[in-house]
């Protein structure tokens, strides 16, 4: 009986000391388990620490730099600036293109894009709210010729103060955009983000260009950037005369030089197969409105109805969406080209 009595419990015994070493053992490996998760964390948290001390470095070690702005004008930046002012709009449209849209804390009183832009503060536009300026204090502010050659003493007073002034001068050419967006990026610590940029905008306008190639009647196109009765144009040295050039077609214009006023009459006797708008931002149906011009009634673009409007800041705003200007010239003008 009692040997029964043994070999039953002891044999209970063997498995509850088995239970308690297999528990044991789980315990042991869930602790090993939250351990080696917790330092997992630990050295991720850590990697992306490393990463930004490396990217903060990095940035670093691309100042002090000297840049020489549009009005011949050196500029020494000691360290990678932290706010921005730009009193010109294709200025803030680059430095938002940039990466630099968190930085930026005062706009011209004309900025419209990105949206964001509408919600930053204004700060004048040719005539500039100095004070206001001032008393926000950039580190650099991004000016235009225009206050250079106008507003001398203002400038001088933020350089004064410690704001880095690059003058921002007029652009006519792809080449002067992507000269600018250097500049500015250079300035700011944002190269890798303005070559990405840059080379995307030539490979576009590269493909534009092979398709046009095959384009051997060519359209002579009108451009009006503003409406009757004092309509002006866009010879050359402008951004449509380039994109127009860009996709194979004639600028009706091209005998004259930059932006010019032309009389009715004289437009008629050009006879344009395409008549490209850009005010219909502020007119209402300007395709209508050329198309019941008395007198007009044979030029080729009206008696086809060949008349469109474009957005004016895509085809005259030197900045990163030009490359959306002349894609979209490109599927109006030839849309059995681009259209594909």
């Amino acid at each position: 009986m009692r040997g029964n009595f043994f070999k039953k419990w002891g044999l209970l015994g063997l498995v509850l000391l088995l239970s308690i070493m297999i528990f044991a053992g789980c315990g042991a490996q869930e602790e090993e388990q939250t351990t080696q998760g917790e330092a997992g964390v630990s050295d991720v948290e850590e990697t992306n620490e490393d990463t930004d001390k490396e990217l903060e470095e990095g940035n670093e070690e691309l100042f002090p730099v000297t840049i020489t702005d549009d009005a011949d004008q050196e500029v020494t930046i000691e360290t990678e600036p932290e706010s921005i002012v730009s009193i010109q709009p294709s200025n803030t449209e680059i430095s938002f293109a940039l990466g630099l849209g968190d930085k930026i804390i005062g706009v011209s009183d004309y900025d419209n894009y990105p949206a964001e832009a509408l919600e930053i503060q204004k700060v004048g536009a040719q005539d500039m709210n100095a004070e206001l300026i001032l008393k926000l204090m950039p580190d650099v502010a991004l000016v235009t010729d225009y206050h250079y050659e106008n507003h001398q003493d203002i400038l001088n007073q933020f350089e004064e103060v410690g704001i880095n002034v690059i003058v921002i001068g007029s652009a006519t050419s792809f080449n002067d955009v992507y000269d600018q967006i250097e500049m500015i990026a250079t300035a700011t610590g944002s190269q890798a983000q303005a070559e990405e940029m840059i080379t995307d905008m030539q490979e576009r306008l590269e493909s534009i260009k092979e398709k046009a190639e095959s384009i051997t009647d060519k359209k002579k196109v009108w451009v009006e950037v503003s409406p009757a009765p004092d309509i002006f144009t866009t010879g050359q040295n402008t951004f449509m005369h380039e994109m127009l050039e860009s996709i194979n077609a004639i600028n009706a214009a091209e005998e004259e030089e930059g932006w010019v006023k032309l009389t009715e009459e004289e437009i008629v006797t050009l006879k344009p197969n395409i008549i490209i708008t850009t005010y219909g931002y502020y007119i209402e149906n300007p395709a209508e409105e050329v198309l019941s011009r008395e007198g007009w009634a044979e030029v080729p673009a009206v008696k086809n109805e060949q008349v469109f409007d474009v957005d004016n800041d895509t085809v005259t705003r030197p900045g990163p969406r030009l490359i959306e200007g002349v894609e979209t010239l490109a599927e109006l003008i030839y849309p059995e080209v681009f259209n594909e």
